[in-house]
């Protein structure tokens, strides 16, 4: 006897015998929806309570800093760009300079940008220089290749959109390649005088959690709180504060630790210290201020 044949399947009944594990990956993907974290909300300036004693440390830091004797006080972004060359190449040296100082030391950045200054550093001469030798000059930064066809992109930005000098905003050098917030709020304020928001980098961003004068897991996140509370009128020189005092404790203990000791408040100031994670005992006996630090604990246990 003939079997019988099979009943012919049509491609499109073959396509709706896939349909139903199709409806399953649509309902997991609707599930995963509603379980997504919300958008955060951004924090409006002046909207947060400031943390307790802020003011007293904050002026701890301000005492600890008068000698202005930190690497940024040297080779920061306010102090490198030539000033007698004019406004206009002044502007340029200082977005320059911050944009070599990312993932840098201070020193190596201020040892580039004079070198930059002997080769010419307007924004007619990098457009006019090669990316090779753009390259060469600045080989010591961190990410110079990236740096290099950053700063010869803006150059070449500038000239054609700016008349030849630098966006007169935040806002406006964000746009820029290789500049973020960070940089953009530093320049506008050296360059300009003008404060729209505060420049946090890394060190800052650790110091502030530190302290739990913020909670947060990114240096933008710590810009956005800390313009939650802290004054405007301290915006402008929160960078340059905090940075110095972080290179200090963490690149210059002995130095530190001797203006601790002998500043107008030593016991909170050495609490300080060892909160931004100064190793109080440990750099004492290391710099034969032993007897002077156990001098602070005896004399607060008293």
């Amino acid at each position: 006897p003939r079997k019988k044949k099979s009943p012919s399947v049509t491609p499109e009944q073959r396509g709706s015998a896939v349909k139903t594990p199709t409806k399953r990956k649509l309902q997991t993907k609707t599930k995963s929806k509603s379980t997504s974290p919300r958008k955060r909300i951004k924090i409006v300036p002046g909207s947060l309570n400031p943390p307790d004693n802020w003011e007293r440390i904050y002026k701890l830091v301000v005492e600890l800093r008068s000698d202005r004797s930190a690497p940024v006080d040297t080779d920061g972004g306010s102090e490198l760009p030539e000033k007698h060359l004019g406004p206009v190449v002044h502007r340029f040296q200082v977005l320059t300079a911050l944009m070599l100082s990312s993932q840098t030391k201070d020193a190596v950045v201020g040892e580039t940008m004079r070198m930059l200054q002997k080769h010419g550093l307007t924004v007619e001469n990098i457009n006019n220089t090669d990316h090779e030798t753009l390259n060469g000059l600045i080989g010591k930064v961190g990410f110079h290749n990236n740096k290099t066809k950053f700063i010869k992109q803006a150059a070449e930005i500038i000239t054609s959109q700016y008349n030849g000098d630098i966006p007169p905003t935040a806002e406006e050098m964000m746009k820029l390649p290789g500049v973020g917030p960070k940089m953009a709020y530093i320049v506008e304020h050296i360059a300009f005088g003008a404060v729209s928001g505060i420049g946090v980098d890394t060190h800052m961003h650790r110091m502030f959690n530190d302290l739990k004068w913020v909670d947060s897991s990114t240096p933008e996140q710590t810009r956005e709180q800390l313009e939650g509370w802290l004054p405007k009128e301290k915006w402008g020189e929160v960078n340059v504060l905090w940075v110095g005092f972080g290179q200090e404790v963490q690149q210059q203990k002995e130095k530190m630790l001797r203006k601790v000791l002998d500043c107008s408040s030593p016991k909170e100031a050495l609490g300080l210290v060892q909160k931004l994670r100064l190793d109080v005992k440990k750099e004492a006996k290391r710099f034969g201020l032993e007897e002077k630090v156990e001098a602070m604990d005896l004399e607060s246990n008293q």
